[in-house]
């Protein structure tokens, strides 16, 4: 999440490195570079390679919302396996009759709400700034 956030506030303004986002977010690169190839596939984000190169959004900070890259990076939105997005699974030997199971869907869709109603820009607006070694990170 904090990798898109960074790429939120720098949206508009050309490929952003991902040394650049883990010098300023402190996170490893190479940790870096397993999450967007899933943002990638999922196409929230595009890669520029060469001289210049780094990430960019694929769409504006308004149109991403904090669900879309919670499934791209872990799947659907899952308090338990019987509570799946889209095909959870139903073998479950307490199924029917579950005495919990409309709790689980309750919490579900209140998770998928909040994340779905929350975009990028919005995040990117709450975020301070890093301010450490800012200007040198843009490389």
């Amino acid at each position: 999440m904090r990798l898109m956030v960074d790429l939120a506030q720098h949206y508009g303004e050309g490929a952003v490195s991902l040394h650049a986002v883990a010098t300023r977010e402190q996170l490893p690169e190479a940790y870096l570079e397993q999450l967007v190839a899933s943002l990638r596939k999922a196409g929230l984000v595009q890669g520029k390679r060469g001289a210049g190169g780094g990430y960019t959004l694929s769409r504006d900070p308004h149109d991403i919302t904090a669900g879309e890259i919670v499934r791209a990076l872990e799947g659907p939105i899952e308090p338990q396996i019987c509570t799946a997005e889209g095909e959870a699974v139903t073998n479950c030997a307490l199924q029917p009759g579950c005495a919990t199971h409309h709790v689980w869907m309750t919490v579900q869709a209140q998770i998928a709400k909040a994340l779905d109603g929350m975009t990028l820009k919005d995040l990117a607006a709450k975020s301070s700034p890093k301010t450490a070694s800012r200007e040198s990170a843009r490389v």
